[in-house]
């Protein structure tokens, strides 16, 4: 091979360093173009990887075998060396059979490894080697190798279900067993026996292959060898140290003052812990003596999309100290200057409970997984300080997503590639037996099932868009009601990060005012549709910059520029539906009523009363009381506003005070003309539930237990009376 010659020639320019690349000029088998001296310095830094020993090994696996397992660590760089080798395996067969796709969990590492790779083939990244993430793309027609993150190429399937574009397809990070990850692992064995020229590479950690073989049976398993992990340091306190996030600040503060030069990596549990230790170290590095060097906190969280581009250069006059959390080992794989790691050993889990419809948030302890990967990120030099007990118990591997995940979305997909011939999913863990119920009961409630059980004309639209199945049918809904312009705002704020920023404790006060300056009186979906309407009025008016608004409103810039791109993608769709987007009627009295019945055709599910006056709002679907969370509009302080009877809310955590977040005043005859009607039947007996058959049955509220007064129904809308059915139901 080509490739071969190529590594014999940088063999003798190691040799001898006065062969210079313009005597090798080797011609790059992927783009015609002679190879740049860049490529051999990376070729050498390629060869010291722990991965490339099992190269001749890995092309004789995946020549002989349609599907081949590789277990390591990310230090090992499996990630980046095994996809090129998948590509010279395609473009030995002249891409015949396709190309290569790579898939990742984390849409920044997605983008980092497909820049680090395009360096090392010597390419130009966008042609030869792209990648996909969600409202990303970059590449073309030439593209051989492509990253995306593993729901990019789930959507796919739904196009494509045998995947013919690819003669290879590389599941990395399959230890995390993500639901996306999951479902093409279980899908890809029907396909496999589809297609005999396609080839599977999965690439996981070492305590995670075990049940890979178990799944696949007789498969070539080639285990890489990870460097020896450097010096590592337990914990003595047993049952492991309580006060994690004070021990990981004391012990950042210790090393910066009394170790040599090197980077922190400190894994805690949440997103809100490193917010904290972000502060913290802030405060308290501000007011250390300069000679220690400046101690710089860095805040990296994968949901935020944050990239370490501008972080992988090293910097001596400074100390970085990275807080991070949950399965992002992956992120640091191009770092060569972190000298100590502090493992906090626990993590943080949204735990779905069907019975109740809410996620709880449960910290638990990481997977052995998790922790070889976090020791083997340190230089040799280097300590991997562990909170724990060396004796402390962890699990082989994480509780794969899909047993403690809303499986609504996914059975709504298995539905969709059932169409396709493929919805026998074998997957490695069945989904829990009640979680799968309760999901089927909810897509029927959506009509998105006819009577068979198969995916009726709605359910089909509705899993062409990339949104829950709830806001998929609040969408669709809107094309009925004349609102599309305002949903499409709400469903892109809602599914955008949270565009309101938590502020420094000194400008609290400042902050709150900017935020309620957005409040809408009819509550939190409206404020977020006013946000996003503010947002895109200060881009074409006369404001100093966008980036200036946002921070002078205490929003994020990231999350309504992601809003912007949800959007964007949304409208795609409905244009490639034919389905009609309306003009702007933000603000009418019609135009109000008709956003709120558009929730309610998606979010009937979601409605509470509030039983007593004071705030305690009952579930009318499992009986649950819960609060409105404070940074409601509802809930803010001061001016706190009248709390409504009945609210639409669009989520319930019971971890989080036992809230419900964003939150809509709308009436009982609103939810009795959008809600199905044996929906309603099925709700189990409450006192909110007589309250709604007597509406029904005498047309007007009856007499309240609590301390509300019997609320009237209203004569000013003959519409409002009327407790039809949505048509769209």
């Amino acid at each position: 091979m080509e490739a071969g010659l190529v590594e014999e020639k940088c063999a003798d320019m190691e040799v001898n360093p006065d062969v210079g690349c313009g005597d090798v000029l080797e011609l790059n088998q992927f783009d015609g173009l002679p190879f740049s001296s860049r490529y051999y310095k990376l070729l050498r830094e390629r060869k010291a990887l722990s991965v490339w020993g099992a190269k001749s090994v890995f092309m004789d696996s995946i020549l002989n075998n349609q599907l081949v397992i590789v277990s390591g660590t990310a230090k090992t760089g499996q990630s980046t060396q095994i996809p090129q080798w998948c590509a010279e395996f395609c473009l030995s067969v002249h891409y015949q059979n396709g190309m290569v796709v790579c898939t990742q969990i984390h849409r920044q590492t997605t983008v980092e490894l497909a820049l680090r790779v395009a360096d090392e083939m010597d390419v130009n990244i966008g042609h030869e080697v792209g990648y996909s993430v969600p409202l990303q793309a970059c590449c073309s027609t030439d593209t051989v190798l492509r990253y995306c993150t593993d729901d990019v190429l789930l959507r796919e399937m739904m196009s494509d279900p045998l995947l013919e574009q690819y003669g290879v397809v590389v599941i990395d990070q399959a230890q995390e067993r993500t639901v996306s990850t999951d479902l093409l692992l279980g899908l890809l064995k029907d396909v496999l026996l589809s297609r005999p020229e396609l080839r599977l590479v999965i690439l996981t950690a070492p305590h995670s292959s075990n049940k890979l073989l178990c799944h696949y049976g007789n498969v070539p398993l080639i285990h890489l060898e990870a460097a020896r992990p450097s010096e590592v340091v337990y914990g003595t306190e047993r049952g492991g140290v309580k006060d994690y996030i004070c021990s990981t600040l004391r012990l950042a503060m210790e090393i910066h003052q009394t170790q040599e030069q090197g980077d922190i990596v400190a894994f805690l549990a949440t997103e809100q812990e490193i917010e904290c230790a972000h502060a913290i170290l802030r405060r308290e590095g501000s007011s250390l003596a300069s000679s220690l060097g400046e101690l710089v906190p860095v805040s990296l969280c994968p949901k935020q999309g944050n990239s370490l581009t501008s972080l992988t250069e090293d910097d001596s006059r400074c100390r970085r100290v990275f807080l991070t959390c949950g399965p992002t080992e992956d992120l640091f794989w191009a770092m060569h200057n972190i000298r100590f790691i502090i493992d906090a050993g626990v993590q943080k889990r949204y735990v779905y409970n069907p019975r109740i419809r809410a996620n709880s948030i449960v910290i638990r302890p990481i997977s052995m997984s998790q922790a070889e990967s976090r020791k083997q990120l340190v230089e040799p030099t280097g300590k991997c300080f562990c909170l724990y007990p060396e004796a402390t118990p962890l699990p082989a591997e994480s509780v794969p997503h899909i047993l403690e995940s809303d499986i609504t979305s996914t059975v709504l997909f298995l539905k969709r590639m059932e169409i396709a011939g493929l919805g026998n999913c074998d997957f490695i863990d069945r989904p829990d037996p009640e979680g799968l119920m309760q999901a089927l009961e909810e897509l029927d409630y959506l009509a998105a099932l006819d009577d068979d059980g198969n995916l009726s004309e709605i359910g089909i639209i509705m899993s062409e868009f990339p949104l829950e199945p709830q806001m998929a049918k609040t969408l669709l809904a809107s094309c009925e009601f004349d609102c599309v312009n305002e949903v499409l705002n709400l469903v892109a704020m809602l599914t955008a990060p949270n565009c309101f920023l938590a502020p420094p404790v000194e400008f609290k006060q400042e902050a709150l005012d900017c935020h309620q300056s957005f409040h809408h009186a009819e509550g939190d979906h409206f404020t977020l549709i006013n946000v996003y309407t503010s947002y895109k009025h200060s881009q074409y008016h006369s404001y100093s910059s966008i980036e200036q608004w946002c921070a002078d409103h205490f929003l994020s810039l990231p999350a309504l520029q992601t809003a912007d791109a949800v959007r964007e993608e949304l409208i795609e769709i409905l244009k490639r539906l034919e389905l009609p987007v309306s003009s702007p009627a933000f603000g009418s009295k019609t135009n109000t009523l008709n956003i709120k019945r558009a929730l309610l055709a998606g979010f009937f599910m979601q409605v509470a009363r509030d039983i007593d006056g004071t705030g305690s709002y009952f579930m009318l679907t499992h009986k649950h009381v819960a609060q409105i969370h404070p940074l409601s509009g509802y809930g803010a302080e001061p001016p706190k506003r009248k709390l409504p009877e009945w609210v639409l809310y669009h989520q319930h955590t019971l971890s989080e005070n036992n809230c419900i977040r964003t939150v809509t005043e709308i009436s009982a005859h609103e939810f009795i003309q959008m809600a199905p009607q044996y929906f309603f039947y099925n709700l189990p007996p409450s006192e909110s539930k007589q309250v709604l058959q007597h509406i029904i049955d005498h047309g007007c509220a009856a007499p309240s237990k609590g301390k509300r007064k019997p609320q009237t129904l209203s004569s000013s809308s003959s519409e409002e009376q009327s407790y039809e059915r949505c048509v769209i139901q």
